[in-house]
């Protein structure tokens, strides 16, 4: 019986920062090590930050990396531990795991299938390492093995398949079972998306299934450099069965996931496979044969637990409701800043985010302890008169946030009402303004300039504009005294159809929702008034946000405004962006695809709305371009630097949408 502990660290790292990765790396090695642990697989790229973009490009770069490993190396004295780094061979810079084994650098294994696809970029800065090749690399004037290596450590042999090798159909974990492998590691650095999870169980499962291995699985933990959430999944599987799943969504800096596994089982199992047909003959460099004396081990039998929100019905809720969270914690502390503001208008989008921001508190607070989240956060002690948990952290909330309701003449009481009611559920500090006479003071400005009276016959869109734009200095300002972070509350759906009005509801450093779509969040909010995340209470004062339609509130009320009468129904609207823009669809395969969603609606009716939606997209990519940084949330997004690509100026569809609408004059026949 050959028992090994095996160790998957997820860690919270920053781009560049080096002096604080390497302190969470030595961090999570000596936790490692106090939980018993022989072999430690930590994230991809752990050491640079994944997020470096082209400063993985920079000598620099690929100085500091490589001189924070050889630092890290004696801290592995007695261990096995992997490390994630960009690395230059002959030039050209690759995307690496080194392993260390009892403080030795024993080689390291080049990245073979890069992400290029989605918020991905890796073929810009790295080469895809060629299977089957291995070389040697001069480190501290030392040649160290480098390529497509398995290593035979003290007579285990191990493997790695870096993040996206796991994703494709030729994985190299085919190859390292032919090998004999008996543990393969995986770093990576796999984004949140709604129910990736279930993803990344099946291939690490099946992968530990199909090669009869044991299979340990480390992500990155956290907002590392502004858009992608990683959600700190740490998983090890043995045969097929998972022994070990770690939490997600945490607020600690690292955590460590530990089990036992028997190696001797998994050789059994491929030793009883008639498929299993083993490499036979020499491979001179590609296995690494360090000495490695195993430590004894004890068995043991702990089967993994998940939360029990991970098991709820509502798994995308509960996911939103600790993904996005966790991103602002990790953005306020990351970007120094001493709290958020929000123009908080009484409706559904920048409730959501005052909601977010309170629940990051909550998390927080549940896991670090108000003091420990206090210091995360880089805020002094506070011992105020309540020292009652719910008193403190809406303390806490207080500091964090502020909230402001800024009325015009066509505000009403429903919003300044709802919106002081979520303030208050909350715990923010709230202020109304007036900005009528600024708004009036413009619109005067304007009409004497022109000559003549400004109206809402002749002048709709511009009377509409400067009330969100008037909006925008008081909330800056307020953010400025304060050194906080102006929060904008724009959604996917407003930002696809360019529904916002440029340096007013836009206005803002980040944009915590815009990649989320507005009928989800408006599902999502009634959720979280009746229900909310598990282990906390819902918010109640939501019902006077989720009661209201959707408006914009910027024409007079006997006008009786709504986004959905300005735009389409938001359903629909979201339906059309998915087809459209996620799959690529033409205006007339859109109709197609989203007509037996919605059979109740007329065709021509539908037709106009899809061709309305595809001229305000095409019109309205400079907003896009121009939007606060957003946090990707699933397999769409429409952020131009990470996503969706569109050119500024285009043909606008002409022909398509004439297609379209000849095809809905003269359909033709079924069959």
């Amino acid at each position: 019986m050959k028992l090994i502990r095996l160790a998957a660290a997820v860690l919270n790292q920053t781009p560049l920062d080096w002096r604080g990765n390497r302190a969470r790396i030595g961090a999570a090695i000596d936790q490692a090590r106090a939980q018993g642990a022989s072999v430690l697989c930590l994230p991809e790229l752990g050491i640079s930050g994944y997020g470096c973009e082209d400063t993985f490009q920079s000598p620099n770069t690929l100085h500091h990396a490589l001189e924070a490993l050889l630092d890290l190396l004696p801290r592995t004295r007695g261990m096995v531990v992997s490390f994630g780094l960009p690395l230059r061979v002959r030039n050209g810079i690759y995307n690496v795991a080194a392993l260390a084994v009892d403080g030795r650098l024993q080689g390291f294994v080049g990245k073979q299938h890069l992400a290029g696809d989605g918020i991905h970029y890796e073929p810009r800065w790295f080469k895809p390492w060629p299977a089957g090749v291995h070389d040697t690399v001069l480190v501290a004037g030392q040649p160290v093995p480098v390529g497509d290596l398995a290593f035979d450590i003290g007579g285990v042999r191990f493997g790695f398949e870096i993040c996206e090798d796991a994703w494709v159909a030729t994985r190299p974990g085919i190859r390292l079972a032919r090998h004999g492998v008996d543990v393969i590691l995986n770093p990576s650095a796999s984004h949140f998306a709604f129910g990736k999870i279930a993803v990344r169980q099946r291939f690490v499962l099946e992968g530990s299934r199909a090669f009869a291995c044991s299979y340990v699985y480390a992500n990155l933990l956290g907002n590392e450099a502004g858009r992608a959430i990683y959600d700190g999944e740490a998983m090890i599987a043995t045969a097929g069965r998972l022994v070990a799943l770690g939490p997600r969504f945490s607020y600690a800096e690292h955590r460590v996931t530990s089990a036992v596994v028997d190696v001797d089982l998994t050789r059994l199992e491929q030793a009883r496979r008639t498929a299993f047909q083993p490499h036979l003959g020499s491979d001179p460099g590609r296995i690494v044969v360090p000495d490695f004396p195993w430590p004894e081990c004890p068995p043991e039998s702990r089967p993994p637990e998940a939360p029990a929100w991970e098991t709820s019905p509502c798994l995308k809720e509960e996911e939103f409701a600790r993904a996005v969270p966790l991103a602002l914690f990790d953005y306020l502390r990351k970007s120094r800043s001493r709290g958020f503001v929000i123009s908080l208008s009484g409706g559904a989008d920048s409730a959501a985010i005052a909601c977010l921001v309170g629940l990051m508190v909550r998390f927080g607070a549940a896991e670090l302890g108000i003091d420990g989240l206090r210091a995360r956060l880089g805020l002094p002690a506070d011992t105020p008169a309540d020292s009652r948990e719910r008193a403190l952290e809406r303390a806490l909330t207080r500091a964090l946030l502020t909230t402001v309701y800024q009325a015009t003449a066509n505000s009403g009481r429903i919003t300044r009402a709802a919106a002081r009611a979520v303030a208050e559920a909350v715990g923010a500090e709230h202020h109304e303004f007036d900005v009528s006479p600024l708004h009036a003071g413009y619109v005067d400005l304007v009409s004497k300039a022109l000559g003549r009276p400004l109206s809402w016959g002749e002048d709709d869109l511009a009377l509409q504009n400067i009330q969100a734009r008037v909006r925008s200095p008081g909330a800056w300002m307020l953010a400025n005294v304060k050194g906080a972070l102006l929060l904008s509350t724009s959604n996917r759906s407003e930002a696809a159809v360019g529904y916002a009005t440029m340096d007013g509801d836009t206005s803002g450093g980040l944009a915590p929702i815009a990649g989320i779509d507005k009928a989800w969040l408006r599902h999502w909010l009634v959720w979280l008034e009746r229900e909310g995340p598990h282990g906390l209470a819902p918010v109640p004062a939501l019902a006077a946000v989720n009661a209201q339609a959707p408006t914009a509130e910027l024409r007079p009320a006997d006008r009786a405004q709504t986004d959905e009468d300005d735009l389409m129904p938001y359903p629909l609207l979201d339906a059309i962006e998915r087809a459209a823009i996620r799959d690529k669809r033409s205006p007339i395969e859109v109709f197609r695809l989203v007509r037996p969603a919605f059979p109740d609606l007329d065709p021509a009716q539908l037709g106009r709305w899809i061709e309305r939606f595809f001229r305000l997209w095409c019109r309205n990519q400079w907003k896009r371009e121009r939007y606060a940084p957003s946090f990707h949330l699933d397999d769409e997004n429409l952020d131009p630097k990470t996503w969706c690509r569109f050119p500024i100026l285009n043909g606008g569809f002409e022909l398509e949408l004439e297609d379209l609408r000849a095809w809905i004059a003269s359909p033709p026949p079924a069959g």
